[in-house]
């Protein structure tokens, strides 16, 4: 992955560099005219050490060495890499773009968090309903993915009221990898997804995890802050992982329309990936 993280580095920094020159060098009379630049350096990254709001409810503290984009932007990233957007997703990743994560906050209403997660059953809803995302893949011409299994079963930690969980699947021969993470709150849930090489996947992970650490609920708005009155979710834990409303959907015929919940990100970055790795391949033949 070290190529890879080179060529992210030559293809990022020195247009972020540019952002901060007063003035450009006007160019040499024979000089050979410049490359157009990479289509993901011209996003609006924000560039770390900052705080950046996340929906209307969280911020988030975005480290030195992290780069984030706001939903319109991240639309624009999720284009380029062929993967479904619903136009919510906020993004942050390093600025070697070694991983990227995103976060989407659901107003689904307060989630109970006392119920047991059977992962074997889950573990089946997930495969189902991807094989419905994998229809529409095929209709926009995109790889498809399948689910092979569990990296981390889900597990919850009551004292932060985070829900998290990796699940193992295949694209173009590819091995993908998504560590997913869900935050709750007073009103419904941020999802938190990491999206990276599976070779690096425990270094991510930790990445990953010290960022998220850096998010939280504004005042009032924090899981504790439930007051009575407050909307309740119609469902608990295990449909959080199932593919949340999804899940609710699928009982009145509905999973086909809500297949990008389940669909997952990491699908189309293997495909991406898996691009550059034949033509650095090919290269170096």
């Amino acid at each position: 992955m070290r190529w890879f993280r080179n060529l992210m580095i030559a293809l990022l920094l020195t247009p972020l560099a540019a952002h901060g020159q007063q003035e450009e060098e006007p160019a040499a009379v024979d000089e050979a005219p410049a490359e157009e630049p990479h289509p993901l350096s011209r996003l609006d990254w924000i560039v770390g050490p900052t705080e950046v709001e996340v929906g209307s409810f969280a911020k988030l503290a975005v480290p030195e060495g992290f780069m984030f984009l706001h939903p319109e932007e991240t639309t624009k990233f999720q284009e380029f890499i062929e993967n479904p957007a619903s136009g919510r997703e906020s993004l942050i990743a390093p600025d070697d773009l070694r991983w990227f994560g995103l976060f989407e906050f659901d107003d689904i209403g307060y989630v109970k968090d006392d119920e047991e997660i059977d992962a074997a059953a889950l573990l089946d809803s997930i495969k189902e309903g991807t094989k419905a995302g994998n229809e529409e893949r095929r209709r926009r011409g995109w790889a498809e993915l399948h689910i092979t299994g569990w990296r981390f079963e889900p597990r919850y930690d009551a004292a932060t009221q985070r829900l998290e969980w990796a699940i193992d699947g295949v694209s173009e021969n590819l091995p993908v990898v998504n560590f997913n993470t869900r935050l709750l709150g007073r009103k419904g849930v941020t999802s938190a997804t990491l999206v990276a090489d599976p070779e690096a996947l425990d270094a991510a992970v930790g990445e990953f995890k010290d960022v998220l650490a850096g998010f939280d609920y504004v005042a009032g708005e924090r899981y504790a802050d439930v007051q009575e009155g407050d909307r309740m979710a119609e469902y608990g834990l295990a449909a959080l992982i199932a593919g949340g409303g999804a899940a609710v959907a699928a009982k009145s015929g509905l999973l086909k329309s809500l297949w990008k919940v389940l669909a997952a990100a990491g699908a189309a970055v293997a495909v991406w990936l898996g691009r550059l790795f034949r033509g650095k391949k090919q290269q170096d033949a």
